[in-house]
């Protein structure tokens, strides 16, 4: 009929949908992905009640034959807790909260359906390289020095990028703007931790005894789980 006219659908081919022609049922988030989105609470919270009360019972480990004891999380890294007599917890609890704040990362970037598929996939491996960094660092343990500074890397490093972009990104979305905005600070300040992390670390064992090494990176691993806690949170409350 001529009073019929086709006009393209320009979203189709958009990789980030926003505004009121998206069609709403695509931006609803299923329950499950909600309830998903708790594992990047779940995960940290979980690593960090594993290192603080791990840190108060360790006597202290031995790395390439040296003994370090006793503990101490000032000058001791988290890592020393996955050697010696709280090795499988403290392992345990690499790997257990890396995957619960892996799926809770993937679900909660999934739930922002204002987002094309592959602007979602491709934001969300950028921030899944953290978790699963922990995770490599739960089977490598600090004697394995090389793989496990891989998982250190990724762990910490990989956020300075990954909350750069991410915060641009959500910044477009309007109910995650406010979100986004903040996100963006949480790149320069993981890396000034960082930064700071390697000004008091040193490589030797004697380096375990002294210093303030353990208590830099803890500032570290808390300020990158603080950004994973609250994304999602947010996606959890939808």
């Amino acid at each position: 009929m001529k009073g019929l006219t086709h006009y393209p659908n320009h979203s189709e081919n958009n990789p980030l949908q926003i505004g009121n022609s998206a069609n709403p049922a695509a931006k609803a988030t299923p329950n499950t992905v909600r309830w998903l989105a708790l594992g990047a609470v779940i995960g940290p919270v979980l690593f960090t009640l594993a290192w603080l009360v791990l840190g108060f019972i360790s006597p202290g480990f031995t790395i390439f034959g040296t003994l370090i004891a006793p503990y101490s999380p000032i000058s001791a890294g988290i890592s020393g807790l996955g050697l010696g007599v709280t090795a499988p917890y403290m392992n345990a609890a690499f790997v257990l909260g890396g995957l619960l704040t892996l799926v809770g990362v993937v679900s909660s970037m999934q739930s922002i359906r204002e987002i094309g598929v592959a602007a979602r996939w491709g934001y969300t491996v950028l921030l899944a390289l953290s978790p699963i960094g922990m995770v490599v660092d739960g089977i490598f343990t600090l004697e394995a020095f090389f793989p496990h500074l891989v998982g250190f890397i990724l762990g910490a490093a990989t956020p300075i990028l990954g909350f750069l972009f991410t915060g641009l990104l959500l910044r477009r979305v309007p109910r995650w703007r406010r979100f986004g905005n903040w996100m963006l600070l949480g790149s320069p300040l993981t890396l000034a931790l960082l930064i700071l992390y390697f000004m008091t670390f040193s490589p030797t064992a004697a380096g375990a005894r002294t210093g303030v090494a353990g208590l830099t990176e803890r500032l570290l691993v808390i300020e990158v789980f603080a950004w994973f806690v609250g994304m999602g949170w947010k996606a959890f409350r939808g």
